[in-house]
């Protein structure tokens, strides 16, 4: 109950009556007439009537005391054996004790990794701060954590966490954990294709000092075996490999288990490096100028990436016509240097309607199909020489050629087509204006008659007569244009063709870049998303199968987005290294940050808590009771700031904050009290005046 005023006048109307009726007073005392103490009670009965006095009676319900309990639900709870079900233990027995205090509110906070988050960690004092936002620091009794201690936010500052109360901790896990992990100290990210590089690992026993005994360490490049290599716990071990091709490469680093380790979860680190090429080295060889000449020199000439060396045979051995050598302007052809020397440092070997004319000798023809049949690239552009009896298809070269000609030439004007194969590869699928019946290029007039080609007729010529095979020969591949006449799309007759295109595409699918094979699994992540491609020249491919990192597998079904591609996009719970196989195919793609924070530490600990339980006077205790159960420590409510901690119950602050519900007045002069309280000091003092 309060007093307080509402009065009718002003406060400074009031005071001028007071001061009036304190100077009748004076005047009434100093001349000693009668009644003037009576008169000075009446007039203060009148100002006080006057100030309104009025009594406040409020009426006021207790709030309850709010506690949040933040339940760890993060990778490292879920993938220990054992510590989901002790967390949902803990959390039951928690409600229940609360429950038994009506003045105390739990408020349930589930923790988990964002499903858009990129890098999972355990950030249980974000979802602490949200989950009290709406709620003033006085009525916070104490906050009590459900985890294993591998929390990633700790603040360094108890200050930060907007309120004055114990914050306590109930461990998962038991005690003596132990647990090996690995990490790539450090890494290039780029590395020249064919060249060594190297990374530098550390293979980590936590809860286990003082081992000397090396861990075995597997490493698989591209999701095939590598090598392995001998690392003792603690130091760093360096490991060289060779850059295997361009665009991605994920290295997998997998270690021997620990005995009795909590888990092989973070057994595996995974390191991605981008594989450059070198400026990549090709031979053209023409067989004599022509119109098509220009047209591959000035593709491969266009390319910074490419070393082109080209040589055009003007002069055959034959040719007699009596001019000194030296005063030829010519140049001899270096054929021993070119094709036995050096013939492996060539990426690519074109031969564009090269006959055989005795320049190369038979044997050196041999050179060129083994430099195939071991991982080598040729190209042979055709022309009507091909058909003729100096073919370099009468050579040892047969060996690796898909397609032995006839002997004839397809002669006629016809526009160059997909086949049902093409129609799909990736080398020809999509080439600009393929679309259309007919195609919108200009027309070819002649090509190369061949018969049983082998591997992919991806493009024919007039009546189906094959005009572009692609084949693979043991490690090497080999395509062949059976026309010269590209050159007319380069000049735009009748509007052109894609000659651009379709020359790199055939030059990086002999080279074997990846995004132009015919049979291939790839995936790539966007953000928390899995995009699954399947590219074949086949028929539906069937479902993937997607192995998380936790070894759950799930089947995704691919769906064709055009044809021979095949894909499939799905957004991932889990983050880490993913498994993908369709059939033979097998491919990887890491999902999150590399390394993220939730694998490196998994064992249970009170370190990183241990701060602010000190700082605010909470307690850290172990939910674990060392035979299968647990053991959860009684509440004890406490009026006013915690100022020491108890060891052995969760002390909670209670709050003394209220909820105004409504207010009574009782004005003292209202109604016939105040009215009769006034009469009676004016009657007083007329009495006492008439005397």
């Amino acid at each position: 109950m309060t007093l307080s005023f509402s009065p009718f006048l002003t406060w400074w109307a009031l005071a001028v009556l007071a001061v009036l009726a304190l100077a009748i007073a004076f005047i009434g005392f100093s001349r000693g007439v009668r009644g003037a103490a009576i008169r000075l009670a009446a007039f203060a009965a009148l100002i006080a009537a006057l100030a309104n006095p009025q009594f406040l009676m409020e009426d006021r319900d207790a709030l309850s005391t709010i506690v949040p309990v933040v339940v760890d639900r993060s990778q490292s709870q879920e993938d220990v054996a054992g510590r989901t079900a002790m967390t949902d233990a803990a959390l039951a027995g928690i409600r229940d004790r609360l429950s038994r205090f009506p003045g105390i509110e739990p408020r349930i906070v589930e923790a988990k990794t964002p499903e858009d988050s990129d890098t999972p960690s355990t950030r249980l004092f974000e979802a602490l701060s949200s989950a009290i936002s709406d709620v003033p620091p006085a009525r916070i009794g104490g906050a009590i954590f459900i985890t294993d201690g591998q929390v990633h936010d700790v603040p360094g500052n108890v200050n930060t966490l907007g309120f004055n109360a114990p914050v306590h901790t109930l461990l998962t896990g038991k005690a003596g954990e132990v647990d090996r992990r690995i990490e790539v100290v450090r890494g290039p990210r780029f590395g020249i294709v064919g060249q060594d590089q190297q990374v530098t690992l550390r293979v980590i026993d936590e809860g286990q000092t003082g081992s000397t005994q090396p861990a075995t360490i597997q490493v698989r490049i591209n999701g095939e075996e590598d090598g392995t290599v001998q690392a003792v716990p603690g130091r760093d071990v360096p490991y060289t490999f060779t850059v295997p091709r361009g665009g991605n490469n994920i290295l997998e680093f997998t270690v021997s288990a620990l005995a009795g380790e909590i888990t092989e979860v973070n057994n595996k680190a995974i390191h991605q490096i981008d594989g450059i090429r070198q400026n990549l080295r090709v031979l053209l060889v023409s067989g004599e100028p022509h119109a098509g000449e220009r047209a591959w020199r000035n593709l491969l000439k266009s390319d910074a990436s490419v070393d082109l060396v080209h040589f055009t045979i003007l002069r055959p051995p034959e040719k007699q016509d009596g001019t000194p050598i030296n005063e030829l302007s010519l140049i001899a052809f270096p054929t021993r240097e070119l094709f036995v020397e050096k013939i492996n440092d060539f990426d690519l070997i074109i031969f564009d309607r090269y006959q055989h004319r005795g320049v190369l000798p038979i044997l050196y023809y041999d050179y060129i199909s083994e430099y195939v049949k071991n991982g080598g690239a040729l190209l042979i552009a055709a022309g009507p020489e091909h058909a003729g009896e100096d073919s370099i298809a009468l050579t040892p070269l047969e060996q690796v050629l898909p397609a032995a000609p006839t002997g004839n030439m397809v002669e006629g004007a016809f526009y160059p087509r997909l086949s049902e194969i093409g129609k799909k590869h990736p080398v020809t699928r999509d080439l600009d204006g393929s679309g259309s019946e007919p195609p919108h290029w200009g027309r070819w007039f002649r090509s190369v008659d061949v018969e049983q080609p082998q591997g992919e007729t991806v493009m024919n010529a007039a009546d189906g007569h094959p005009l572009l095979i692609l084949n693979r020969v043991e490690k090497g591949r080999v395509a062949m244009l059976l026309s010269d006449q590209g050159w007319l799309w380069a000049r735009g007759f009748e509007g052109g063709g894609p000659h651009v295109a379709l020359y790199r595409r055939i030059a990086h699918w002999l080279m074997k870049e990846p995004e132009l094979e015919e049979e291939a699994l790839t995936a790539r992540a966007s953000g928390r998303n899995l995009i699954i491609t399947r590219q074949t020249i086949g028929d539906n491919p069937g479902p993937a199968t997607v192995t998380a990192p936790s070894g759950k597998r799930e089947e995704i079904a691919l769906t064709q987005s055009e044809p021979g591609r095949f894909t499939a996009e799905r957004r991932m719970s889990e983050t880490g290294l993913f498994t993908i196989t369709n059939g033979e195919f097998s491919t990887l793609v890491h999902i999150g940050t590399i390394n993220a924070p939730e694998f490196k530490g998994m064992i249970s600990t009170a370190d990183k808590m241990k701060p602010v339980a000190d700082a605010t006077h909470g307690m850290i205790t172990r939910l674990d009771n060392g035979s299968g159960g647990i053991r959860l420590p009684d509440i004890l409510p406490v009026r006013g700031e915690v100022r020491s901690t108890d060891n052995e119950r969760l002390t909670i602050r209670l709050t003394n904050e209220s909820v105004l519900k409504g207010i009574e007045t009782l004005p003292l002069f209202a109604g016939f009290g105040g009215l009769a309280i006034l009469l009676f000091a004016v009657s007083a003092m007329w009495w006492r005046e008439g005397r």
